[in-house]
């Protein structure tokens, strides 16, 4: 197959080394390819406007938009997931590309439910803050553009580079909620990639999937559990916010096991005990 993966930063090069190895077509399309590994061929391109996207390979199966907004901020948003998606499908039309499907990585932002009631691909998305309302404005536009497509709505990706709550706990400056549980979900950075293959090389992909690992857990809990891993002292207790950034809900990733992926890091346990192991190697 011939895939395209715009937006190739972390998740994305993961993806596109699993694909290669399975002896696929890979392109890697963002602003600087000087970074790329060697195994994927680099399309330096701009979203932000129609001019900045280059000609695609012809004939591509399948394309997967899965860009870094970088900063959190509602124009980088918007500009980042709205405009570049609509751009690169305004170049998808010119070249009259019939691509198989194109995946959309989302996020659980989109869901505004806060107190801790489980969360499907069915729930109400009433987002309240700018980026889940800018992720399902995208989605839209996705769904309204004529292309087969998937939406994976991701949680928080942790993994190599993205170690911040474990460098949080190991300084003490982790306050957990005592008075609720405060439920959190989150997916390695390896699962992230190893969903987005199955979804290419499945015969079985519908048009939206969570993609979390299958432990929703309180923050916690997952922070009394480093700390005991890595021997530091316990966090401390009673001035966390109920629902930093609209958490405290348990999202359900049943509809992508019944699809026949097999997590690699099914829990935080798993997943944080190979990034530990990782430090600790390096150290």
């Amino acid at each position: 197959m011939k895939v395209l993966i715009a937006g190739c930063g972390d998740v994305g090069t993961r993806l596109a080394l699993r694909l290669i190895n399975d002896g696929h077509e890979v392109w890697g399309m963002r602003r600087d390819v000087s970074g790329l590994d060697a195994a994927i061929r680099g399309i330096a391109a701009d979203f932000s406007n129609v001019a900045g996207i280059p000609e695609l390979p012809a004939n591509l199966d399948y394309i997967v938009y899965c860009p870094a907004a970088g900063r959190r901020q509602e124009a980088i948003y918007r500009q980042t997931y709205v405009d570049g998606l609509r751009n690169l499908l305004h170049q998808l039309r010119h070249q009259n590309q019939q691509v198989k499907r194109i995946i959309f990585t989302s996020s659980t932002a989109v869901y505004h439910q806060t107190d801790g009631e489980w969360v499907d691909e069915s729930s109400a998305t009433e987002p309240t803050g700018f980026a889940g309302r800018i992720l399902l404005e995208a989605e839209s536009l996705l769904a309204n553009s004529g292309f087969t497509y998937s939406v994976v709505r991701f949680a928080g990706i942790y993994g190599p580079g993205r170690d911040h709550f474990i460098n949080q706990v190991k300084q003490g400056e982790v306050a957990t909620c005592t008075s609720m549980p405060c439920y959190t979900n989150r997916i390695h950075s390896d699962d992230c990639a190893g969903l987005l293959r199955h979804l290419i090389i499945s015969s079985r992909s519908e048009r939206l999937y969570i993609g979390v690992d299958s432990a929703p857990v309180a923050r916690a809990e997952v922070a009394s559990w480093l700390a005991a891993a890595m021997n530091v002292d316990k966090p401390i207790q009673g001035d966390e916010s109920p629902s930093p950034r609209g958490q405290n809900k348990r999202c359900s990733n049943a509809k992508i096991r019944e699809a026949g992926y097999a997590f690699l890091y099914p829990s935080y346990r798993e997943g944080y005990g190979r990034e530990l192991r990782r430090i600790d190697s390096m150290n």
